[in-house]
């Protein structure tokens, strides 16, 4: 089967986790009461349709950041949850949340500007690694550092309600995000979304080595100054807007990579559908639950996600041996 084939087949999976989120919740709403005079269809378009649009978007720069930094460093293990550059922007938006700026432009301008920032430090940190434990090891101490910090920050807020809204935000969801969200979030990430897919031809060189990379014309400055812009923008407005999703970025490259290739710069398009479809599709699961309220998507992503990343883990560790 052609890429193309591939492609298209994936762009059609997305169409239909998208329409899935559109009619599955507490109460279904079936293609019958679309464009009718069923009241039921208001429910699609003030509440589900900027939800299912906010979900395609945040998967879709999730997947798209973790097949770049994957492709970036090197390292299989790297997604913007992982690595801390989400708790980062968490700490960012909760640090403007805490500071009196409780919604709007500030927040998002807070987070971007702090995920920007650990992402910039990653890097440095683990530019002339190789080895998967040096980069797991920055990780973990930049996803703690963050949450350390985040978790001060809302010890000192003066305001309990505050506090509880924090609380409920970081655990991530789409639960209640209007088009309000999409509006501020939108913009960004797909800024964000531009600036790392102009850097697949780079990624494709530096699988080969930096000094081959080099030999190849790529200006080693400009991909690195891609890849923290356009991690900074799509990650921090994704947390700004719906609190920490973890893991997406992590799976999706991975799941696609035996269909698509090994190339990276040829899995940046799969993973940005592939993280559309597994993003729409959890937020879909989640709302089925039985119970009054929903699990919130950022906790069922990481019931997923941290078995998937321990298996990982262990395969680089047997092959390390071997």
């Amino acid at each position: 089967m052609s890429r193309a084939m591939k492609l298209a087949l994936l762009a059609a999976l997305v169409g239909l986790s998208f329409a899935g989120s559109l009619m599955t919740g507490k109460s279904v709403v079936p293609l019958s009461a679309w464009f009718s005079d069923d009241p039921r269809w208001w429910i699609i378009l003030q509440l589900r349709l900027p939800r299912a649009v906010l979900g395609l978007a945040l998967g879709a720069v999730l997947g798209l950041s973790g097949a770049v930094l994957q492709g970036y460093l090197r390292n299989p293990l790297a997604d913007p949850g992982v690595v801390g550059v989400s708790s980062a922007a968490a700490l960012g938006a909760v640090t403007a949340i805490v500071a009196g700026v409780a919604t709007g432009a500030g927040v998002f301008a807070a987070a971007i500007v702090a995920a920007a920032g650990a992402m910039a430090l990653l890097a440095a940190l683990t530019w002339r690694s190789d080895g998967t434990v040096t980069f797991v090891l920055a990780g973990t101490v930049l996803a703690s550092l963050a949450g350390a910090l985040t978790a001060f920050v809302i010890s000192v807020a003066p305001n309990p309600y505050a506090v509880a809204e924090v609380m409920d935000w970081l655990m991530g969801a789409l639960t209640d995000r209007g088009w309000g969200d999409v509006a501020l979030a939108g913009p960004p990430m797909a800024a964000g979304a531009t600036l790392l897919l102009l850097t697949a031809r780079s990624l494709d060189a530096l699988s080969l080595g930096e000094a081959a990379a080099r030999s190849l014309g790529v200006d080693l400055g400009r991909t690195r100054g891609l890849v923290v812009a356009g991690t900074g923008l799509a990650v921090g407005a994704g947390v700004a807007a719906t609190g920490v999703i973890g893991f997406v970025g992590l799976i999706v490259p991975h799941l696609l990579r035996p269909v698509f290739g090994a190339r990276p710069g040829a899995l940046l398009v799969p993973s940005a559908l592939g993280g559309a479809v597994l993003v729409l599709v959890a937020d879909a699961l989640v709302r089925l639950v039985p119970g009054a309220g929903e699990v919130r998507l950022g906790v069922a992503m990481a019931l997923i996600g941290a078995p998937f990343f321990l298996m990982l883990l262990l395969r680089s560790r047997g092959e390390a041996w071997r």
